[in-house]
């Protein structure tokens, strides 16, 4: 007697086969004929590259902690997509990316992702044509773009056609650059013209255990012999700490959800101003956190150099305190963040004396410009919040060309056409303060806290002004030497010992000279005094009233500002 085996399957064989009817409901149907033929094998050819996947590939991407491209489309939208260029030939060709309009919280938004459960997400010609005409369309359209990456890059048996199709994608992506924003996802494994294309974006999020790079770990090791891991070569990690990509994420759901997040802050095009959200949240409330965070700093043993989280400060100002940082992960001596102040959008440019002091160095140089030029594409007003004792000197930031990125600052600063304004918090000094949005630059408006120390240099500046005491200060120490040794000896002391003795309470001397003049120097010079009675700075806001003052002043400008494209000469930039 023969044992039948019973062999596991992934269908349920309860559940028959869709039966596809193409008559009216309730009609008598005759004998099919030419027209249902036709109808069904269209309808075959719409639900192809859903159906023609297998489960393995699904199970898959599921093993690698990966969503296919109709779940992450489901992530972004509850509504139907409407899927677009839905060309592909027998091998599918075309059919390993996904082009689509979404209705993402009543806005239209151009979206396609790489199906890897089709030839990986290869790209062909086809494809690199039909991601043209997405890009096109969201141009003409003035929609914005999100991107989900999860491709292998050229599909290698398409030979050329695959290089013509990322070249020709390079391109129509590139010239809606400035006319709408984008949004990039970076999933699974991307290199080459996979990582090319969507760095073109305005923004890059990238999860954990995702790679994207000029080339993957084989190609390093097989070149240059070097064995690197895709985590240490083009991991989050890298490319969170070099601005690569601007948001770093735990996985796939935290990044769509995060692209949804940005959406909110900017604009559909560069000829609308970003979404209105009313808020409840009073203009006039009290901000009585930043005056207890000041007073704890200041009134501490540090005094006025103690540093603390410039962070707290834009949440007090926020509408609710809700704020959205772009890199965070890079040059975290300066903050660059979008946020909301009585329902209108603003981009907030503050240094963190948090870390090295604010000073401003090579990358946070080139954060602050990349980001000021986004708010100045897609008419989105800025708060400069200034405190900065200057820029960061040296020979390693000479040798990774401070100046080219400093004057890429001032460049992106001056260019600003949006509304504007800066808050002097404490320190404001020397270049740092004259490429930091002052009247000169075009600021809108300047204002300053009572704490505002506003001069030419930091406290290194009692060197220059008050040269002349310093010298005879110093000239005198031998004199002061001289004479408390022979006291000591005429004590009974023996000479060396005085000595010893003269000499250190000669410099204790000097030293308390010197920090008198110091404070001489920081109560004449380093305040706010000289910046008003010049107009260098409008007024003085106590830290209580920075949200209304802030919100005020900005309702004010935005009432008289018209958005619209860029225009004019563009001028050169690094």
């Amino acid at each position: 007697m023969s044992t039948k085996v019973l062999k596991p399957i992934l269908t349920n064989p309860l559940d028959p086969p869709e039966k596809v009817e193409f008559n009216i409901p309730g009609e008598i149907a005759r004998a099919t004929g030419a027209y249902e033929e036709v109808m069904k094998e269209g309808h075959d050819l719409i639900h192809r590259p859903v159906r023609s996947v297998s489960i393995e590939q699904i199970e898959k991407q599921h093993a690698k902690k990966r969503m296919t491209v109709w779940e992450r489309i489901r992530v972004l939208t509850d509504e139907e997509p409407n899927v677009l260029y839905q060309n592909w030939g027998k091998n599918l060709d075309g059919a390993s990316l996904v082009t689509a309009i979404l209705r993402i919280r009543g806005r239209d938004v151009a979206c396609y992702g790489h199906d890897f459960t089709v030839r990986a997400g290869s790209m062909d010609a086809t494809n690199g044509n039909k991601l043209a005409r997405l890009f096109r369309l969201a141009g003409e359209k003035g929609i914005p773009l999100i991107g989900m990456n999860d491709s292998a890059g050229a599909f290698v048996p398409a030979g050329v056609g695959g290089l013509d199709g990322y070249a020709e994608a390079f391109t129509a992506l590139r010239k809606i650059s400035g006319v709408v924003p984008s949004i990039m996802c970076m999933f699974g494994f991307n290199a080459g013209g996979g990582s090319y294309l969507p760095r073109q974006g305005s923004f890059v999020i990238q999860p954990a255990d995702t790679f994207f790079g000029l080339t993957g770990p084989g190609v390093v090791k097989s070149v240059l012999g070097e064995d690197i891991t895709p985590e240490e070569l083009g991991g989050p990690k890298v490319h969170g700490a070099t601005g690569v990509a601007d948001l770093t994420v735990a996985d796939e759901l935290a990044a769509l959800r995060q692209a949804v997040r940005v959406l909110g802050y900017i604009p559909d095009n560069n000829s609308v101003a970003p979404p209105f959200q009313p808020t409840t949240d009073p203009i006039d409330r009290k901000t009585w956190e930043i005056n207890t965070l000041l007073k704890k700093a200041f009134n501490s043993s540090t005094g006025f150099n103690t540093p603390f989280d410039v962070s707290i400060i834009i949440q007090q100002v926020c509408d609710y305190g809700d704020f959205f940082e772009m890199q965070p992960e890079r040059a975290k001596e300066v903050v660059t963040a979008f946020g909301r102040l009585g329902g209108h959008v603003v981009g907030f440019v503050a240094n963190n004396s948090a870390v090295a002091s604010g000073q401003i160095d090579c990358d946070s140089a080139t954060k602050i410009a990349r980001f000021v030029r986004f708010c100045n594409l897609y008419n989105t007003p800025i708060i400069f919040m200034e405190d900065t004792t200057g820029f960061l000197p040296g020979r390693e930031q000479e040798s990774r060309g401070i100046v080219q990125a400093g004057r890429s600052m001032l460049d992106a600063i001056v260019d600003v056409r949006t509304p504007r304004i800066l808050l002097i918090l404490r320190n404001a000094f020397g270049g740092a303060y004259a490429s930091y949005n002052n009247y000169p630059t075009g600021a809108d408006l300047v204002l300053a806290l009572p704490t505002t120390r506003l001069a030419v240099m930091g406290p290194a500046g009692k060197e220059f002004v008050y040269k002349d005491e310093l010298r005879k200060l110093r000239s005198a120490m031998a004199e002061r030497v001289k004479k408390g040794t022979e006291q000591r000896v005429a004590a009974g002391v023996e000479p060396p010992e005085a000595k010893r003795g003269a000499e250190k309470d000669a410099a204790e001397w000097l030293k308390q000279e010197e920090a008198a003049l110091s404070r001489r120097y920081e109560r004449e010079l380093m305040n706010p005094k000289e910046g008003l009675s010049l107009g260098s700075i409008s007024s003085l806001v106590m830290p209580t009233d920075l949200r209304k003052e802030l919100g005020t002043n900005l309702a004010f400008l935005l009432r008289h500002y018209k958005p619209s494209p860029m225009s004019g000469p563009q001028r050169e930039f690094h």
